[in-house]
């Protein structure tokens, strides 16, 4: 019936040329298809008329706040979400953009690892729901929701051990939900909370709370890539470590690459997966989604995969964080920009 995608990058190459030639084809046979992107796209990967060649293909196309010669603060508002939805039932959320490096396809920064989560039920309705939101805001048009709720007839047949609970987050409102689920993970934490991010450029709240759990005896661990996408964004990721490591928590760098998965997971019993970085753009200027969940299997997959991953890291010490003192300097004054990296 219907096929949903929002993305903060859409590139062209073998990954979106593969999606492309199926969205084509399903919209050739009547099926709803819509795609929403971040208006960066236009600034680097795709031609401003973009959207019409997809309506020539018969697929619907947004773009969310392109770029304009004019100055605006807006344009600090970015939509860094990834959802992919199918017909309600079924959704998939994560890092993983559209463009050949989050496949391999292409080496830029070493092996790139990213994380997704599939969804299959009344969780799934939820990132429908989400994108519904985004559409009516960049398209002007007002939609009747209810006409693509799925199981209108019939009850949800899927079921789960546990909760699944997704979540969405916009910079418009006084609620920093990336960031509060976050924080209540690391405060409820008991034995360890894992950590994967591409970049850790936080706050006072987030290195209290990170510490606090490490200095009660909670195993904190964090993976960041060592191979960086941004040198200046990897110089300020770095000038966190020192302050982090003298409270308690491990710094690991994934030694093959760029790790661009956003992921925590607690005590084999909670854990999130999505869209959220640990840095300021995400945490309160971008629109951002993610899914929490509670006692479910695929708590334990996520805890797994990060031991796996630990194997390819290596442990960063305190001797690795002394430098030089005009390097430190210079990351000291990175440090006053953080909020708009």
């Amino acid at each position: 019936h219907f096929i949903f995608m929002e993305y903060f990058i859409v590139d062209e190459g073998l990954m979106w040329g593969r999606i492309l030639e199926i969205l084509a084809r399903k919209a050739a046979e009547g099926v709803d298809v819509r795609i929403l992107y971040d208006g960066t796209c236009e600034f680097a990967l795709l031609p401003h008329d973009y959207p019409k060649r997809l309506k020539a293909l018969g697929i619907s196309c947004k773009v969310f706040s392109p770029l304009t010669p004019f100055v605006s603060t807006h344009y600090n508002y970015r939509d860094h979400r990834k959802i992919l939805v199918i017909d309600g039932h079924t959704a998939f959320n994560g890092g993983v953009n559209l463009a050949d490096e989050y496949i391999n396809a292409v080496r830029k920064y070493g092996y790139w690892k990213d994380s997704v989560i599939m969804l299959e039920g009344k969780a799934a309705w939820s990132l429908t729901l989400m994108f519904l939101e985004m559409w009516e805001l960049c398209s002007g048009q007002k939609e009747h929701f209810e006409k693509f709720y799925p199981w209108e007839k019939t009850l949800c047949p899927v079921e789960t051990q546990g909760l699944v609970q997704p979540y969405a987050d916009s910079p418009m409102d006084n609620e920093n939900v990336g960031e509060h689920v976050y924080i209540q993970m690391l405060n409820m934490a008991k034995d360890y909370v894992y950590i994967t991010s591409p970049y850790l450029i936080v706050d006072d709240s987030m290195i209290s709370a990170l510490c606090l759990a490490a200095k009660s005896g909670v195993d904190v661990r964090i993976i960041t890539p060592h191979i960086w996408d941004k040198a200046l964004i990897h110089l300020t990721t770095r000038s966190y470590y020192q302050e982090l490591i003298q409270g308690g928590v491990k710094i690991y760098e994934y030694s093959k690459g760029f790790i661009h998965a956003k992921t925590f997971v607690s005590d084999d019993e909670t854990a999130t997966v999505g869209t959220t970085n640990l840095d300021f753009r995400s945490l309160y200027l971008h629109f951002e989604c993610g899914v929490w969940m509670y006692g479910t299997d695929t708590v334990g997959k996520i805890r797994d995969d990060f031991l796996c991953t630990l194997n390819e890291c290596h442990q960063v010490t305190l001797e690795d964080c002394r430098g030089s003192l005009l390097r430190k300097a210079f990351q000291s004054l990175l440090r006053l920009f953080a909020p708009l990296l």
